[in-house]
């Protein structure tokens, strides 16, 4: 009876241990797929001049998407100028400063905001910073990505900070520092791999967002002077790009969704190295 029960364990171990294994293989595989197929379609594409050209006019070939890359990282520059200084200090003052009640109701008010659909804050954004300025703009599309980026910065910084041992908080003020001394100087240091990778991947999730844009930055066939003019940034022209009918334009689309989902894989793959290696610069 017991070698019974031990074979069939033994089975179903060796079952639920293969599935493991092919649902693993299979969420990676999906990933090399959506990459290699972007790279197939897009190759012809993906040449120095991709990467320094502008746009060509219409219904020339060839050119490139210099100025979305270059707009893309102002706009993410924007958006993290905004959006990570109001999250980091919000989820400071839920870790150490609020009470219980008064968390709950700010943690809930988070969530609905991360909740809210990318496209209604893109109107939100037209609303408050496009036509008080009456034209579209680098700032308005990183006002619309910064919002995005609070609610996450705000659970990210809370749940790091909660993580650091009291202990450490206790002798600090133990040895005479005041609460914001120590939170600064004592809990954040701590926490700082934690808090980076948390604000990388953050910034990896907005990198791709486009209905946003749409409603802000707009587009621009041209290099963008300054902050307050229409700019054009990667994922809007994949967009524009996959609606046109040129076939050349399609290919670049392509491309350009090949170099903007390796952008976000480089950044998400950098910030779980930062975690990984987090726990063991805190014991040291």
């Amino acid at each position: 009876m017991d070698r019974s029960i031990s074979s069939q364990r033994r089975i179903v171990n060796a079952v639920m241990l293969s599935l493991s294994g092919i649902c693993t293989v299979l969420v990676i595989g999906v990933l090399f797929f959506i990459l290699g197929y972007l790279l197939v379609h897009g190759a012809k594409s993906l040449t120095p001049g991709f990467f320094t050209n502008l746009p060509k006019p219409a219904g020339e070939t060839g050119g490139g998407m210099a100025n979305a890359i270059v707009g893309s990282g102002k706009v993410l520059l924007v958006a993290t100028l905004l959006g990570v200084p109001v999250g980091f200090l919000a989820g400071v003052f839920l870790a150490e400063y609020s009470g219980k009640a008064f968390a709950f109701l700010i943690r809930y008010v988070v969530d609905l905001l991360n909740g809210v659909p990318s496209i209604v804050i893109g109107i939100f954004a037209y609303a408050i910073v496009v036509r008080p300025l009456k034209h579209f703009s680098a700032l308005a599309g990183g006002v619309a990505l910064g919002i995005m980026m609070i609610p996450i910065a705000v659970r990210t910084t809370e749940e790091f900070l909660r993580a650091i041992p009291d202990s450490l908080r206790e002798g600090a003020m133990a040895l005479g520092a005041t609460k914001a001394r120590t939170i600064f100087t004592v809990v954040v240091p701590a926490a700082i791999s934690g808090l980076t990778s948390g604000m990388m991947l953050n910034l990896a999730r907005v990198a791709g967002e486009t209905a946003p844009l749409l409603f802000t930055a707009l587009g621009n066939m041209f290099w963008s002077r300054g902050w307050l003019e229409p700019i054009a940034t990667l994922p809007v022209m994949i967009y524009n790009y996959a609606i046109a009918p040129e076939e050349d334009l399609h290919q670049q689309a392509w491309a350009a969704g090949f170099v903007l989902l390796t952008l976000v894989l480089v950044i998400n793959v950098t910030a779980r190295l930062i975690i990984s290696r987090g726990p063991a610069a805190s014991r040291r």
